[in-house]
């Protein structure tokens, strides 16, 4: 894979999720509109799918640098909140017996507001999208499965990695996942996520590192990897 496929659908979804893959006059045309309205009905005339999906590209092969580490050909992966599924998508092009079971919400809020959403009702996902743009960009069915936030029972396995940029502790306090967590992890479970409060987190697991700082975003959260819960 040296490029992913788009179509409008999944440009217009995954400007929704990562807004610094618009121009800055699209910045400014969507401040202006607001973030709803410029995604469902601006963006479809203005978007360039071809250059949106370049971006996406280099922006999640730069990701994937920051946990490059963590990965093997052998990996059972949970994806939290990953949006369409990009970094998803090459982790299982480039790194054979790897699956991924994605946790997301399946709906759009009109309005979403920056910080803890403390009752978990704010999501900008569309399940059947992420489906979509896995498959048309060539990843195996057997390979992956999606479950609904809201709806599904959440799989009941163990994983190697659990992953979550920009959700997990991001948009939502991690202790709405932890008992569910505990209960998938073994003693060698690598957590992937970004915080604001990373020292926090050196309370709950006994190994904690710093992969990446984002001083430039609002937030200024930093990316870690941990291991291994602290058991009360």
């Amino acid at each position: 894979m040296d490029i992913f496929k788009f179509d409008k659908e999944i440009s217009q979804l995954v400007i929704l999720q990562r807004i610094e893959l618009l121009s800055p006059v699209l910045k400014k045309i969507r401040k202006f509109f607001g973030r709803y309205l410029f995604t469902k009905f601006v963006s479809r005339y203005l978007i360039n799918t071809s250059i949106i999906s370049k971006k996406y590209y280099h922006l999640m092969n730069e990701e994937i640098l920051t946990i490059k580490s963590f990965l093997k050909k052998e990996l059972n992966i949970l994806s939290i909140g990953s949006g369409i599924g990009g970094l998803e998508s090459l982790i299982l092009d480039r790194y054979e017996n790897t699956n991924v079971n994605f946790i997301e919400k399946n709906y759009i809020s009109e309005k979403v507001t920056y910080g803890w959403d403390m009752l978990n009702s704010e999501a900008y996902n569309n399940l059947d999208i992420l489906k979509k743009f896995l498959l048309s960009n060539r990843i195996d069915h057997k390979r992956f499965d999606i479950f609904d936030y809201d709806k599904d029972t959440f799989p009941n396995k163990k994983f190697d990695l659990v992953i979550s940029l920009y959700s997990l502790d991001y948009h939502y306090d991690f202790d709405i996942y932890i008992d569910y967590l505990k209960k998938i992890s073994t003693e060698c479970t690598i957590y992937i996520f970004d915080t604001i409060r990373s020292d926090y987190f050196k309370k709950i697991f006994k190994d904690v590192k710093i992969l990446k700082k984002d001083n430039q975003n609002i937030h200024q959260s930093k990316r870690v990897a941990c291991k291994t819960f602290k058991y009360e």
